[in-house]
């Protein structure tokens, strides 16, 4: 009596009305993410971004009630799994378009910056997944080793709105415990991001830069940490025509001043004191070794006050308080970190043993945080995406199909009042069979009371 409103062309409306406003599944097609029979692209790319507002994963979904409508579990593994599929084309064309309608909010006078950092991709219990390595986690406080990757990422942001753009999932030539698979064709982008995961994190900042701005995307700055911050980096940056902001530590690096090369500890004691600046020590105009000239200012570590932060700037028309507000705008990834492991099932929801699998569910788990940001700059409230996506997750509970069975039994009993009592004997009859041929599960959905009146 109604269509067959099937679940793997559901979105929820808010997300419905999203993906056609950003054009996501466009973008999808253009990257070259098509099939060319069966169950298409788009349906399947749908079904794997919604999982996570269901509260599910992909063997609890074949084990439900909905199984019956769904792919099959070989077919998302294939999608998943597809090495021609250029997953990074998609991320950065979907980036670069909602960049550019989020400027559209941004005054021009705040600075729009990327922001470069790098995260645990955990895979501990894992023993075949392929290029798995074994990893150092500096950010952790227990300074541990783990088995997975390095996932090397660059965000923009213009200090409300963060969008990531491209990632990297990076393995290592030393301490790898599995190789490429011998299967992958050479010519496929994904073989070609297995060859960048050999790569060391400095070799592919400055190419994710450039594709970037290829792509686009506006901003002044460079954020960084110490990890970073180094001085080869720092000029090739600098000659793509990108100022750098980042936090330096005392190590190898020296600068110049007077003709003679400092250390950054040798630098503190000759910069002048700030006096009458909150939390700011020093600043000094010097030159790196490499002749790049630089701007650092010396702050207060607020974990030990008698110890000190070096922050740098590349961009030296900059006052020291400017550059600290402008390095604290690299704070917005790691929220992005914390939001995609903690709520958006990064790491979690696929336990697939292809690097292939595990580009393309990291990209849709970021195209979820795209989504999410744009809908929270959109709504231009004090909701956090924490919030907005718990309201998602209680938006997809409500089933649609539901709603339409008891609109319709509402309607036909209208019609009953305005019949005469043939009809209505005739109507009702009509009703409770349907009714009484209807699975128990749809039954508790709906007011059999209704029905049966």
């Amino acid at each position: 009596m109604i269509a067959n409103n099937a679940p793997n062309k559901q979105l929820p409306t808010e997300i419905k009305s999203v993906f056609k406003e950003l054009g996501v599944l466009k973008h999808l097609r253009n990257a070259g993410i098509t099939k060319s029979f069966g169950i298409s692209s788009a349906i399947i790319f749908q079904l794997i971004f919604r999982l996570i507002f269901e509260h599910k994963n992909w063997f609890r979904m074949l084990d439900s009630k909905k199984s019956a409508d769904l792919p099959a579990k070989d077919t998302v593994y294939r999608f998943l799994n597809k090495s021609t599929f250029n997953w990074r084309r998609f991320l950065l064309v979907l980036a670069s378009s909602v960049i550019s309608k989020v400027s559209a909010f941004t005054s021009h006078r705040r600075p729009k910056v990327f922001i470069i950092d790098d995260s645990s991709y955990d895979r501990n219990r894992s023993k075949k997944v392929e290029l798995l390595a074994r990893c150092f986690d500096h950010a952790s406080q227990k300074m541990r080793f783990y088995k997975g990757f390095r996932m090397l990422t660059l965000g923009w942001s213009d200090g409300a709105t963060f969008m990531p753009v491209d990632f990297s999932l990076l393995s290592s030539k030393k301490h790898q415990i599995n190789g490429i698979s011998k299967d992958i064709d050479k010519r496929s982008s994904g073989y070609k991001r297995r060859q960048e995961a050999l790569q060391t994190a400095p070799e592919q900042i400055p190419g994710m830069l450039q594709r970037a701005m290829n792509a686009g995307i506006d901003a002044s700055y460079v954020l960084m940490d110490s990890w970073f911050t180094q001085p080869p980096l720092i000029k090739d940056i600098k000659e793509q025509g990108l100022d750098v902001v980042g936090m330096v530590k005392n190590l190898k690096q020296r600068y110049l001043v007077d003709g003679k090369h400092v250390s950054l500890k040798e630098l503190y004691r000759l910069a002048k004191p700030a006096f009458g600046k909150k939390n700011i020590l020093r600043s000094i105009h010097t030159t790196q070794a490499n002749g790049v000239p630089v701007k650092v200012v010396f702050v207060r570590n607020r974990n030990k006050k008698s110890d000190w932060l070096a922050i740098l700037s590349t961009d030296c028309t900059l006052s020291d308080q400017e550059i600290i507000r402008i390095y604290g705008m690299r704070w917005d990834i790691e929220v992005f970190f914390k939001t995609t492991k903690s709520l958006l099932n990064l790491q979690k929801e696929f336990q697939s043993r292809s690097y292939d699998a595990l580009i393309s569910h990291t990209t849709i788990v970021f195209t979820r945080y795209i989504v999410l940001s744009w809908q929270n700059r959109c709504n231009s409230d004090d909701r956090t995406l924490g919030d907005l996506f718990y309201e998602l997750c209680d938006e997809i509970d409500e089933l649609d199909w539901a709603v339409a069975l008891q609109q319709l039994i509402e309607i036909l009993d209208d019609v009953i009042q305005h019949t005469n009592k043939a009809i209505q004997k005739l109507i009702k009859n009509q009703v409770q069979q349907w009714v009484a041929g209807l699975p128990n599960y749809i039954k508790g959905y709906m007011s059999i009371s209704v029905c049966e009146s």
